[in-house]
C-alpha cells in the first residue's frame, strides 16, 4: 500500500531520442543524449540537407497527485462549523449511556445539632 502511494504522489519525465526509428538513448528525470546527427547537419552548408531531419525526441511526462485528502484549511467557515457540529452529534449519538451519577454522594450530611442540656438532662432548678 506504501509503495501505490508513492508512485500515485510521484511525478518523472523518461525522455527518449529516436535517430529514424531506432531508439537511442533513454533518460529518466533528465534530457536523453543526442546521437550526434543533428550537430554534423547543422554543421554542413548544403541547403537540402538543414530542411531533413531523421532524429526526434518524445516525452513520456507523468504528473503525480499534489494532494493526498482535502485540508481542512480550504474549507470556509460554514463548512468548518458543520463538519463540527456533525462531528460531534455523531459521537453523542454512538456513545454508550452513563449511568446516572448523584453529584452529592460523596458527601455526608452535616450532623444534627442537639440541646446539650436535654440530651444529658441537667436542668437549673
Amino acid at each position: 500500500m506504501a509503495c501505490v502511494v508513492i508512485f500515485t504522489t510521484m511525478s518523472f519525465t523518461v525522455d527518449m531520442h529516436f535517430c529514424g526509428d531506432t531508439l537511442v538513448d533513454v533518460a529518466l528525470f533528465k534530457e536523453a543524449k543526442n546521437c550526434g546527427m543533428e550537430m554534423a547537419m547543422n554543421t554542413s552548408t548544403s541547403t537540402e540537407m538543414k530542411g531533413m531531419s531523421c532524429c526526434h525526441d518524445e516525452q513520456i511526462v507523468s504528473i503525480g497527485q499534489d494532494d493526498l485528502k482535502p485540508s481542512f484549511q480550504q474549507m470556509d467557515v460554514e463548512q468548518q462549523n458543520f463538519v463540527l457540529a456533525f462531528y460531534d452529534s455523531y459521537l453523542q449519538l454512538f456513545s454508550p449511556l452513563d449511568i446516572h451519577e448523584i453529584p452529592f454522594n460523596g458527601y455526608p450530611p452535616p450532623e444534627i445539632v442537639t440541646d446539650i442540656v436535654i440530651l444529658h438532662e441537667q436542668f437549673l432548678i
